[in-house]
């Protein structure tokens, strides 16, 4: 069944085209992840799908009745409210209905003489209660919270929720709704691996059409049939997951080239041979007109050609190298029999050795402590039991997954200078390398998007000699692009790593050995996270 249909769709704004002349036929069944790079205009596409904002030009149609599920801002509550409230609000109809029928239950027990009346009533509502699913939203609430790992919350108010927390209860509340067309914007941030798995195999049952924004590689591979990929300011259509995406996009881009390459020798042939042409005329005694009848007619020719735009085969990317500070002792880090809790036993009888140049990767759910963990190395936070052994000199280089989420109202160039002893144009350079050109410089922190911020705390970090960098979630919010060249960075790095992450692709690219985080124990292992995918340790 068809749900939406976009023709020759452009959307501008007041000094910028984001896309333009796109057209995009989505129907039930189809999943379709929607890539590019930060800036293209992916969430912008979205909210056109979604109807909440109009295109420049071209027609957006949707089938009648259409129901469209985006999580388009975080919802808010009173802060009194509980999760199961603020769940089940999304059932309006239905909760209205259910209030109907107490009312009429409590009238039946009180008005005899007017029952059969009550009782006619009281049946046409249920039936409409129970075709519409209304007997069935507790068990789906329940089902989708478990899912997404935040069942625990359910009694919870609003108000003791976290940022991450709040994100999660609104992507529960687009899955336990009925739709036809689900707008998922980067689904996965903030999900752990099991539920990330768990959302995958929901969206592979979903029954409507599906567009998913994500820069999580595995995902995308696992969830999509097709990807749609938004590209100097035009919309590519690719027939395959993201694996079979990244072969073929390489293959169109060095086609386009190859024509475009094609067209500019056609056209330079056909400059020389009208310049030829009107120099051979003004040189005929007397001058030949039909000469210049031809260059004339051949200049026509060279007007009426579509110029092709020429195809950026290597993108703009972020320009670091990271290089390792002062050498320190070969046991970097050292935790024996470390204990943590606060109301409750987080982890007992932790141990861990990180020696000098290792890259090791700590996993494990939502609340198992791995940041707990990570803050304990850095000092911020106090063991209960055991102890923590640091090399001398040691420098960390701290990226938090909540960066600069604090109230910053200073410029990028400024933040930049806090921790790097330069002038203002070697800060200028630094960020221009991190890609904030310009005015891009004189932007509030507090302005950027958590990407931006990310790449913010990259630039800080790169340009300081660190001899460890301990990662929390260190590609949160980032494209492709910049994942990778992050990446890359930091395979060359010779100094230690300890990383925290849920990104599937980034954890095997990088890390060979792993620490697990379950049950209260750490436990290591000599391989990346399929391989303890695999020995179902997880």
């Amino acid at each position: 069944m068809n749900i939406l249909n976009a023709s020759n769709v452009s959307k501008s704004y007041v000094e910028e085209t984001l896309f333009d002349n796109i057209k995009i036929t989505l129907n039930s069944g189809e999943t379709i992840g929607l890539v590019g790079r930060n800036g293209e205009g992916k969430t912008t596409l979205l909210k056109l799908l979604a109807g909440l904002e109009t295109p420049s030009q071209g027609v957006i149609s949707w089938k009648k009745n259409v129901r469209i599920s985006y999580l388009n801002q975080i919802p808010d509550y009173e802060k009194s409210t509980s999760v199961y409230q603020c769940l089940k609000s999304v059932f309006q109809a239905l909760n209205t209905i259910s209030k109907q029928l107490e009312i009429i239950e409590n009238k039946m027990s009180e008005n005899i003489e007017d029952i059969s009346t009550l009782m006619s009533r009281y049946g046409e509502l249920q039936t409409y209660y129970e075709e519409n699913g209304g007997y069935e939203i507790d068990a789906k609430i329940r089902k989708v919270t478990h899912g997404l790992n935040i069942a625990h919350l359910l009694e919870t108010e609003w108000g003791d929720l976290s940022g991450g927390e709040r994100t999660k209860v609104g992507l529960a509340q687009m899955l336990i709704k009925p739709t036809d067309l689900l707008l998922l914007d980067e689904p996965t941030n903030h999900l752990d691996f099991k539920s990330i798995e768990w959302l995958a195999n929901y969206i592979e049952s979903y029954e409507g059409a599906a567009v998913i924004v994500s820069h999580d590689r595995y995902f995308l591979d696992e969830t999509v049939n097709q990807i749609m990929e938004i590209d100097q300011k035009a919309l590519h259509t690719y027939n395959g997951n993201y694996s079979y995406f990244v072969e073929e996009r390489e293959k169109r881009l060095l086609a386009e080239f190859e024509t475009y390459k094609t067209q500019q020798k056609k056209i330079k042939k056909m400059k020389e041979s009208i310049k030829q042409l009107r120099t051979w005329a003004s040189q005929a005694k007397p001058p030949n007109a039909a000469m210049y009848r031809r260059a004339k007619s051949m200049e026509k020719a060279l007007n009426r050609i579509k110029r092709l735009e020429r195809p950026t085969l290597n993108s703009k990317k972020m320009n670091m190298e990271l290089e390792e500070g002062k050498r320190v002792s070969n046991r970097v880090v050292e935790m024996e029999n470390v204990a943590k809790g606060y109301d409750y036993s987080l982890f007992e009888n932790v141990n861990m050795l990180i020696r000098r140049g290792e890259h090791v990767a700590i996993i494990g759910d939502n609340g198992t402590g791995k940041s707990t963990l990570l803050k304990m190395i850095l000092g911020i936070t106090s063991v209960d039991e055991g102890s923590i052994k640091t090399a001398n000199n040691l420098k960390i280089g701290y990226l938090s997954q909540h960066e600069f989420e604090s109230d910053n109202n200073d410029t990028l160039l400024n933040t930049i200078r806090e921790k790097v002893n330069v002038s203002e144009g070697q800060a200028r350079h630094i960020l221009a390398n991190f890609m904030f050109y310009g005015k891009d410089v004189f932007k509030k922190v507090n302005d950027l998007s958590g990407g931006e911020k990310i790449r913010l705390r990259w630039a800080q970090i790169v340009n300081t000699d660190y001899n460890l960098l301990v990662l929390d979630e260190p590609t949160n919010h980032l494209d492709i692009d910049a994942k990778e060249t992050i990446e890359d960075a930091l395979l060359d790095y010779e100094g230690s790593i300890i990383a925290v992450s849920h990104d599937r692709y980034f954890l095997n690219k990088l890390f060979n050995t792993t620490y697990l985080l379950k049950d209260k124990t750490l436990e290591k292992f000599e391989g990346n996270y399929d391989y303890i995918k695999e020995k179902e340790f997880l």
